[in-house]
């Protein structure tokens, strides 16, 4: 959308929420050299890329982001899940097929979550070349 994400982050009610949102704007933006853009009403996304399936069906998608949801931050990092030790080295969390998901960046390893970032960001460019 047209939305500006750091007014959205601004509008973040728990301040704890809100600070962890600003930082991770600022990390995604360094790691993947994009500037944030909305996706939709609550995701901030960071760069594009176009995805086909077998199917044929095809579409564009964010390379990677997060939201800032009322429990917990959500970060949209694929492929970066793939690596356990560097899971291990995160810190308190929970995974979905694409997601991490964590109630905090207090207590993360953030050298361990760039790292997971950086990796969803280099599988994702590798598989769908734009």
């Amino acid at each position: 959308t047209d939305a500006d994400p750091h007014a959205f982050v601004a509008r973040v009610e728990n301040a704890r929420r809100r600070r962890d949102a600003e930082r991770l704007l600022a990390i995604m933006s360094e790691i993947t050299g994009c500037p944030p853009v909305m996706w939709g009403p609550s995701i901030v996304g960071f760069g594009q890329h176009r995805y086909r399936y077998t199917s044929g069906r095809e579409g564009i998608s964010l390379l990677t982001g997060f939201s800032p949801r009322k429990r917990e931050l959500v970060l949209y990092v694929g492929s970066g899940l793939e690596d356990e030790r560097l899971r291990a080295r995160l810190g308190k969390h929970r995974t979905g097929k694409a997601c991490l998901y964590l109630a905090s960046l207090d207590g993360v390893d953030e050298t361990a979550l760039r790292k997971i970032i950086e990796r969803s960001v280099e599988v994702t460019r590798a598989r769908h070349p734009t």
